[in-house]
């Protein structure tokens, strides 16, 4: 079949309709030269779904796409070059292997990660159990110029007992869906149960890299796996996208936590969790400046240490946005100026436009509740954050300044 949909002919049909509705053009055709309509139906929605994120594989002729889940399961573009770096820049300090040595990834998919984190190798090994997926990514890598991945339909277990050589660093993405689809979040119970494996990745290798589900608690993660140096939780234009645990054979030290929102470089913060329990924090009401941290800084539980590294207080301990006089522009996160304190009664007044961007912490209502409530409309430049203090509750009329 990726013979087929490899031809020229097939090729520019899925490029010349792209925009069509997928499920006229199976109702309409069984079959398109030669090919299932089905089948070429897939090739078409995959492509689209690849324009925002993967645009390398949407700008390279002749990327043939598998299932559409495996299509979703599979890193984006952005978080795979991320990969790359954490390997190239983020190694502190450097290991001496990484440039010209052997890399695996055991749970190769649809080759995204692979592609981008052979760069950083003089050998690359792509494993795969599912023989289609093989094939797609051994003949997309082709297309995009790797020369130095080689392909193996086996499982993780097996190309570990099978390879004879060295391996300087080992990739795995389990994954989180059991045989009956069913979605699941503990590493253990992922394939390949990762914590069961680790030992013996530790063993080959000097360092491992696993990516993790944002649904996975940084702890439970943590206590789950062994000789975790850093942890690096990922989002992409502030939505967390995933969680990275890179383990160094022989490491007992304390993990450094990376919370890291990439299309803001800017709002990286590190920690680690001994600095979290130790940090002190004052409590104050809603002063000139609301701070909202980044999804990365929420996921990653630095709730006391960033108030004290930027000088903040908090509202409440479980209200996980911060206050102060003074403006901190590297706060990693969004800042809003305070306009006023408001009631419900003076909505109408200080809204009049009947729109805000509404946001809600540690508030008896959610923001869509409150939106109803107040008769509100979603947009404009005004926002509505409900907060809850120590001793009250509090609406808060905002703008954003950055």
């Amino acid at each position: 079949m990726i013979h087929d949909l490899a031809q020229s002919n097939i090729q520019q049909f899925i490029r010349d309709h792209e925009n069509d509705d997928v499920r006229e053009l199976v109702l309409k055709k069984a079959f398109i030269e030669g090919t299932p309509s089905s089948v070429i139906a897939n090739q078409i929605a995959c492509r689209r779904k690849a324009k925002e994120k993967l645009p390398l594989w949407y700008n390279t002729a002749g990327i043939i796409y598998p299932p559409m889940v495996n299509l979703e399961q599979a890193s984006s573009e952005i978080t795979a070059q991320f990969k790359y770096e954490v390997l190239t820049n983020r190694i502190n300090p450097p290991f001496p292997r990484i440039k010209g040595g052997v890399g695996v990834d055991l749970t190769g998919g649809f080759g995204v990660d692979s592609f981008f984190i052979s760069q950083s190798f003089g050998q690359f090994h792509y494993v795969e159990s599912n023989a289609e997926l093989v094939e797609i990514a051994r003949h997309n890598h082709r297309q995009l110029g790797s020369t130095n991945i080689t392909h193996h339909c086996t499982a993780a277990e097996e190309f570990l007992q099978a390879f004879p050589g060295t391996i300087d660093f080992i990739y795995l993405d389990p994954s989180r869906r059991t045989t009956g689809s069913k979605k699941v979040v503990q590493l253990s119970d992922c394939l390949p149960d990762v914590p069961a494996l680790l030992p013996a990745l530790l063993e080959r290798s000097s360092l491992v890299l696993i990516k993790t589900s944002p649904l996975l608690d940084i702890q439970r993660g943590l206590n789950g796996l062994r000789s975790v140096r850093n942890v690096f939780v990922v989002s992409v234009a502030n939505d967390c996208k995933e969680v990275l645990y890179l383990c160094q054979s022989g490491f007992s030290g304390e993990p450094v936590i990376h919370a890291v929102n990439l299309q803001s470089p800017d709002d990286e913060f590190t920690f680690c969790i001994s600095e979290e329990k130790k940090a002190a924090v004052e409590f104050s009401y809603p002063l000139a400046y609301l701070f909202e941290p980044n999804s990365s800084l929420m996921k990653a539980g630095a709730f006391k240490v960033t108030a004290e590294r930027y000088g903040l207080f908090k509202l409440h301990k479980n209200t996980h946005i911060y206050t102060s006089d003074k403006l901190s522009y590297e706060f990693p996160g969004r800042i809003f100026k305070i306009k006023s304190l408001v009631t419900p009664s003076e909505i109408k007044t200080v809204f009049a436009t009947k729109q805000a961007n509404i946001i809600s912490r540690n508030y008896p209502l959610t923001a869509e509740q409150l939106k109803k409530k107040l008769h509100l409309r979603d947009g404009g430049s005004d926002y509505l954050i409900a907060v809850a203090g120590l001793k009250k509750k509090y609406l808060v009329a905002a703008g954003r300044i950055k």
